[in-house]
């Protein structure tokens, strides 16, 4: 494990230290936790972002230039 300081302002300090007292744990274990977490969240949107990679690669139809008429169909514009 590695030790490190870091700045906090008054305000951080007091809602990490009262979330801390009411999980019985310490500041430090907190912080951990809550960089794990951010790592985790990172991490799983990366995942969601891959799987809807391609999802739109559709037939080679002309929808890009031709769009009005796949979205509104017969009518012109």
């Amino acid at each position: 494990m590695h030790r490190t300081q870091i700045l906090l302002d008054e305000e951080q300090y007091e809602s990490l230290a009262r979330e801390a007292q009411r999980l019985g744990i310490s500041l430090s274990e907190l912080i951990r936790r809550l960089v794990s977490r951010y790592f985790q969240d990172q991490h799983a949107l990366e995942q969601g972002l891959e799987q809807i990679v391609g999802i739109a690669k559709g037939t080679g139809e002309a929808v890009g230039r031709e769009h009005n008429r796949f979205l509104y169909d017969k009518i012109r514009l």
